[in-house]
């Protein structure tokens, strides 16, 4: 994948990212689709960009998979959402997600909506995932809260 590729795909991740922040002032719940959680679409409460966890707090967040170059109507995938004893609430630590070469050649680059954390694992055990930790350049903090709303 080329450099200019690269910034297409992460300028309409942002954009996505930022209209579905947008919709919501902060504190004020946005009940439309916002990202994948346990194989479910889940809105969002907009709230605060949080410092970075130290060793005694690492296991209160929950990852968060921005997949840049994924399929469209591809949402950010969560590790855990309501519902599952694993889900931290809505704190979240953002990693930074594409698909690989082999991975898109295993689907004749035609890759499939990742709707949770178990086909995230599955295809990066694959190689068909490259997971970085972190955000990407103007990308969302890479530690926020952010709770999860039944979509309506």
């Amino acid at each position: 994948m080329n450099t200019k590729t690269v910034s297409i795909l992460i300028s309409l991740v942002m954009g996505l990212l930022l209209a579905n922040g947008a919709q919501a002032a902060p504190g004020q719940p946005d009940f439309s689709a916002a990202l994948y959680g346990d194989g479910e679409v889940w809105g969002t409460k907009a709230t605060t960009e949080l410092p970075a966890p130290n060793e005694n707090n690492t296991q209160s967040f929950d990852k968060l998979f921005v997949i840049l170059n994924g399929a469209a109507g591809q949402l950010p995938v969560s590790e855990a959402a309501p519902g599952n004893p694993n889900y931290n609430g809505g704190r979240w630590f953002t990693h930074t997600t594409i698909w690989t070469e082999e991975g898109m050649q295993a689907h004749n680059n035609d890759v499939p909506v990742l709707r949770s954390y178990a086909e995230i694992m599955e295809h990066y055990l694959l190689g068909h995932l490259a997971i970085t930790p972190g955000s990407f350049m103007g990308g969302p903090p890479t530690y926020f809260q952010c709770p999860l709303l039944p979509v309506k």
